[in-house]
């Protein structure tokens, strides 16, 4: 394993799409108090559920902090490897190595820099020295050589690919004085287009309605579908803050093609109603200066384009909301040949993501 010191796209790397075939999925174990409540228990049981499901169709390795290795171990999930992964969060999707592949059979990982959302400015928690050496890590389990990048922040939830060259992404999130306030929007989507093989960045406007721990990751109001096709988040009700949303989301992307030149079909999928934190929910959160509150009666981003795409199924978020059934039976339409795997996952929710955020995918080069 060693470092590269050239480009992805320079040496004729890209970002597959997430349907493509996978190898294995990385997830990482929940603990922190000053997240996730009850110590984490609540959230464990369902990561369990999410990681007993994936491995029902690929491998999936889950890194752990030492203090939880044993534990872990002694679940003796089939299909699932235990290594041990010192983490500051458990949001591996933004954490993580992106893997990028060639067309001869190789594959090689990108280390992003991670700052938690925005470093001194406005990230959610500290420290995040733990997290920002993942992606490394990641490298080095699956044998590949990685790219290293020491001034350019970016979470891979915050990037969608088709596999054919367009990447979608929000201007919401990359443009947010956070990340990389010295660059100009055409210098990051340069950078987009460098490290993920692409020709064309598609920027919607604004991600989910107080998706504020991200600043509105495209990974939660928009998905690539097939190449050409894309899911979006959807609010009917006017009144509803996310609508405008929306709404400026559908407008922009039946206004652009993507990089084969093709025009979008724009699948709609209805959000859930909103989301509240309880009480109850809210006090079993340990309050730690510099960390996001929970506070009661917030809204949380809710969505169910939050959800993971791995060989032969779809691992869907639900919320126990008149809207879940209809979001299930869109995605079998729209994927008739995966198995639509519901997971009741308020409690992933209840930290700032979802299924899709809390899982990495490493592509069949």
């Amino acid at each position: 394993m060693r470092i590269i010191d050239s480009t992805p796209r320079a040496d004729g790397f890209h970002m597959p799409s997430e349907l493509a075939e996978h190898r294995c999925t990385y997830i990482l174990w929940p603990e922190r108090e000053d997240n996730w409540r009850y110590n984490a228990e609540p959230a464990q049981a369902v990561f369990k559920q999410v990681i007993q499901t994936i491995a029902k169709y690929e491998p999936v390795i889950v890194g752990v902090n030492k203090s939880q290795y044993l534990h872990l171990l002694e679940m003796n999930m089939p299909n699932v490897q235990i290594v041990e992964i010192s983490n500051n969060d458990s949001w591996v999707r933004d954490t993580g190595a992106t893997f990028v592949v060639d067309g001869a059979g190789h594959m090689r990982a990108i280390d992003w820099k991670f700052n938690a959302y925005g470093g001194l400015v406005n990230g959610i928690y500290f420290p995040w020295d733990q997290d920002d050496y993942i992606a490394p890590k990641m490298a080095a389990i699956e044998g590949v050589d990685y790219y290293h990048l020491t001034d350019f922040v970016l979470e891979g939830g915050s990037v969608h690919s088709d596999g054919e060259g367009t990447i979608l992404t929000t201007e919401e999130t990359l443009l947010d004085p956070g990340r990389n306030p010295n660059m100009t929007k055409e210098e990051i989507e340069e950078m987009l287009k460098e490290y993920l093989g692409a020709e064309k960045v598609l920027w919607i406007p604004k991600g989910i309605y107080m998706d504020e721990d991200t600043n509105g990751h495209v990974d939660n109001i928009c998905q690539f579908v097939a190449p050409g096709k894309v899911a979006l988040a959807w609010e009917d009700n006017q009144d509803d803050p996310q609508y405008e949303r929306s709404k400026a989301a559908l407008d922009y992307l039946e206004s652009v093609t993507d990089a084969k030149g093709r025009k979008l079909e724009i699948v709609k999928i209805h959000v859930p109603n909103p989301v509240l934190i309880t009480r109850e929910e809210s006090e079993g959160v340990d309050v730690v200066e510099g960390t996001f509150p929970r506070n009661e009666g917030d809204r949380i981003p809710a969505s169910y384009l939050n959800y993971y795409n791995c060989n032969g199924a779809i691992i869907l978020p639900t919320f126990d909301d008149p809207h879940d059934q209809e979001a299930i039976d869109t995605l079998q339409e729209l994927f008739p040949d995966r198995v639509i795997e519901p997971i009741y996952a308020r409690e992933i929710l209840l930290g700032g993501g979802n299924i899709h955020c809390i899982t990495q995918q490493v592509p069949r080069p």
